[in-house]
């Protein structure tokens, strides 16, 4: 999908996906907030100025100019977020990567594919609407699935506890090592390090 605007240096966006504010924070739905969250640690970067509907950012990962999004138009509204930004900065689909949580994947697990469908996540579902497809990377985050007795929107919205939570903070650095080799290295070195 080509895009008309500005000429710029960003070569890839990276989307971090989760709905904002604190109540959200540790959430399961939240998984790539926290990835963000580790991002910014590892790269030593701060995801905090408004634009495109996100708090945003810009890094560079191994020469390569990386926009980094929170988008906060909350979770079901994601590509109004990513599909301003690729008009914006004419980043064509496959150079978006977009990170979120994964309610089919045990907990902590990553999974990164070059493409796919949505897989029930509106978040995703949304982006695909507006941006022109299925054809973009995604590191999904494993939150574990939904106990039998409990609604999915309510799981999704729980917080993490005890060691839930420590091991989805370890999940989130690791999501983050692996944002920044997909983008040096590519999607398929970064499938052989981190699926699994």
């Amino acid at each position: 999908m080509l895009f008309a605007g500005k000429q710029s240096n960003i070569q890839w966006i990276a989307a971090f996906l989760g709905n904002p504010g604190q109540k959200y924070r540790m959430t399961r739905h939240n998984a790539g907030f926290l990835v963000a969250e580790a991002f910014e640690k590892l790269h030593g970067v701060r995801i905090d100025r408004s634009k495109h509907h996100a708090l945003t950012s810009v890094c560079d990962v191994s020469g390569q100019r990386v926009l980094l999004m929170k988008p906060q138009t909350f979770m079901n509204l994601s590509g109004d977020a990513v599909s301003d930004a690729m008009r914006f900065y004419k980043v064509p689909l496959d150079r978006v990567l977009v990170i979120s949580d994964d309610i089919h994947l045990d907990l902590g697990r990553l999974r990164i594919r070059p493409s796919g469908s949505a897989g029930g996540h509106n978040g995703l579902r949304d982006i695909i609407a507006k941006c022109g497809g299925e054809g973009f990377p995604r590191l999904r985050v494993g939150v574990g699935a939904v106990p039998p007795d409990w609604d999915q929107v309510d799981w999704v919205l729980s917080v993490f506890h005890d060691q839930d939570a420590e091991d989805m903070l370890k999940a989130a650095e690791r999501a983050a090592e692996a944002v920044g080799c997909l983008i040096e290295k590519g999607v398929q070195e970064a499938m052989n390090r981190y699926n699994g």
